[in-house]
């Protein structure tokens, strides 16, 4: 169950008439956990977790369980109103899934206690061991957070808010709360850009969506960053990640809808993205292609 290296979190592959690819899917995940993945996180944001109907959902984990065949854990994400989150829980369990990412809960803002609340009830649904995502909506204290780690199977905490105060913080509550192994992670859009700050308050892993369609670029960076090539890791941010964020943050939504264009420009067609997101325009896919060249020129591929 050890989470390690680059952890891949792939997309939902949708046919043109916006029903799920499983063939697609299927292939999607063999290739990522082939390049070399230590992780797959199945039907999370990358996947569009919320576009996903229930029996979809079952859909995802279930082939990704089966591309991946034990080679690395496999997580799905949970979240959403708190019967939904909880049923999504079970069928992850039901499907095979080694854990689940725990997603915020629908819209509302509640008080730290109030969201510890909602993720215990939906980390006890199952016996699966959990990671509690703080972002959006989901904020919490370093008490709350303290509180979560003493559940069980409860094993991580994966930040996507980038306040590193904070975050401090909640490390520092958990480590003197409990002596058992417990994770952090930053879970930030295009994490590798915030990489080096989070290691510098010792948070090592992070989710990669670039992995999804240059793993080349991705492993390479990982790489990098461990073997403290700081040079590499330089010329990547500023050639490759600097100009992907810059696209990315043109327009709402393109942190999934670009990936989903990478993976098309790789060979593997991702398909549409589902309302209310939109599909990047041509434009912006040929501005992509010639940062993945860049990318793929960088590391020597």
């Amino acid at each position: 169950m050890r989470l390690e290296g680059v952890l891949f979190f792939p997309v939902t592959p949708f046919r043109a008439d916006g029903t799920l690819d499983e063939d697609a899917l299927r292939v999607h995940v063999e290739r990522g956990v082939s390049a070399g993945a230590g992780g797959v996180f199945a039907a999370c944001g990358t996947g569009e977790f919320n576009a996903l109907g229930l029996d979809e959902y079952e859909q995802v984990v279930r082939i990704s369980v089966e591309a991946t065949a034990g080679r690395v854990p496999v997580f799905s994400g949970a979240g959403g109103a708190l019967p939904f989150a909880r049923a999504c829980a079970e069928t992850a369990e039901r499907a095979g899934a080694d854990g689940l990412l725990l997603l915020p809960p629908y819209l509302v803002t509640a008080p730290p206690t109030g969201l510890v609340r909602y993720f215990t009830e939906v980390a006890g649904a199952t016996g699966l061991s959990s990671i509690v995502y703080q972002r959006g909506n989901a904020r919490f204290t370093p008490e709350a957070a303290a509180a979560l780690a003493a559940l069980p199977n409860v094993i991580g905490f994966k930040d996507g808010l980038g306040d590193l105060d904070l975050l401090q913080r909640i490390i520092l509550a958990v480590r003197e709360s409990t002596d058992r192994e417990f994770t952090f992670f930053n879970g930030l859009p295009t994490a590798e850009m915030t990489v080096q700050a989070y290691r510098g308050i010792g948070v090592q892993l992070y989710s990669s969506a670039v992995f999804c369609f240059v793993p080349e670029v991705a492993l390479a960076f990982h790489k990098a960053v461990t073997a403290g090539d700081d040079d590499l890791a330089r010329r990547l941010l500023a050639g490759f990640y600097r100009p992907l964020v810059e696209l990315r943050d043109l327009v709402p939504g393109y942190a999934v809808a670009l990936i989903k264009a990478g993976v098309t420009l790789r060979g593997l067609d991702a398909g549409v993205v589902r309302p209310p997101l939109l599909d990047a325009a041509p434009e912006h896919v040929e501005r992509l292609r010639q940062i993945m060249d860049r990318g793929l020129e960088i590391v020597g591929c």
